[in-house]
């Protein structure tokens, strides 16, 4: 199975978790979401392989445009975040290790290694 990062090489939190996979021994898949960003679905997959119950817990809720978009809003559907996310891949928080059906956050960095197989 392919481990997979979601990365953004200017974070510093991302950086760090691919050197600690790397230092595992894995050579992740690398995903540059800002440049390739997840669909709506694959979002969807994310969240719960993450076991998150809202997408909120998937975004960067300090960014500007988190706030332009008025993404606060209880109102708004988990279709309606998920879509927010995929045309606005910044509010994506970074990095997210993928390893099948089970993923975290890189934050901090050493959480990923609870769904690593070593």
């Amino acid at each position: 199975m392919t481990i997979q990062i979601y990365h953004n090489p200017r974070c510093s939190k991302s950086r760090e978790t691919l050197s600690l996979l790397q230092q595992h021994g894995i050579d992740p898949e690398i995903i540059l979401y800002l440049e390739s960003p997840p669909s709506p679905a694959t979002l969807k997959q994310l969240l719960v392989a993450a076991g998150f119950s809202d997408p909120r817990q998937l975004m960067r809720r300090n960014e500007e445009i988190y706030k332009t978009l008025g993404l606060a809003d209880n109102t708004l559907t988990e279709d309606e975040l998920l879509a927010a996310m995929a045309s606005h891949p910044k509010l994506i928080e970074r990095p997210l290790v993928v390893n099948g059906d089970r993923a975290r956050l890189g934050r901090p960095p050493e959480q990923v290694i609870e769904i690593l197989d070593c």
